[in-house]
């Protein structure tokens, strides 16, 4: 294989060493390996790769070094919500739910609405859950009660909080912005 010398052996070993692109690393490899002498099937059984793979790299590799062995950017799906509103999203998600919101717990459907209802777009459940993720939020997920006292509870809570506004300090001293994967029946990995 012709390997053009862009770079001596001793600077494409250290390149493969110190490289934490592993992707890169693996390329720079089969270059340094190509300009060793040794043969495309011997490259290929030391690195992994399919012949044109080893040959594609070597060619980038010839036409303009190291820099054309890094990945191109790759265009993606733009996002529902615009970048310019993620700042008043997560405003709006750090406020916590707000009586119109009908709820005590921010969770993954009642920001499925929220993004409806008050930015115009339309998410679906797992749209949600990768939206807060990318924005830095994690999974709570609340412990399953039985009913009883803590049902009791919340409806006095909700109940005082709906009558006097004032008290509702007393109940809760700070906010606490939460979502949660209960309607889900599978977690992701």
């Amino acid at each position: 294989m012709n390997v053009k010398s862009h770079h001596t052996l001793d600077k494409l070993l250290k390149l493969y060493k110190t490289e934490s692109n592993p992707k890169l690393a693996r390329r720079v490899h089969a270059v340094y390996l190509a300009q060793e002498g040794l043969t495309c099937p011997e490259i290929m059984k030391i690195i992994g790769a399919g012949r044109r793979t080893i040959q594609k790299w070597i060619k980038r590799y010839n036409q303009g070094g190291i820099e054309q062995l890094k990945d191109k950017p790759r265009p993606g799906q733009p996002t529902k919500l615009p970048r310019q509103m993620e700042q008043r999203f997560c405003q709006r998600i750090q406020a916590g739910p707000l009586e119109e919101d009908g709820v005590c717990v921010l969770n993954g459907p009642a920001i499925k609405r929220l993004l409806e209802r008050e930015f115009g777009v339309v998410y679906s459940l797992w749209g949600v859950y990768y939206l807060l993720h990318r924005l830095g939020y994690s999974c709570l997920c609340p412990r399953h009660t039985s009913g009883g006292v803590m049902c009791e509870l919340r409806a006095a809570l909700l109940l005082t909080h709906q009558t006097d506004p004032s008290k509702k300090s007393r109940f809760f001293p700070q906010r606490v912005a939460m979502w949660s994967k209960d309607t889900i029946s599978h977690r992701i990995n």
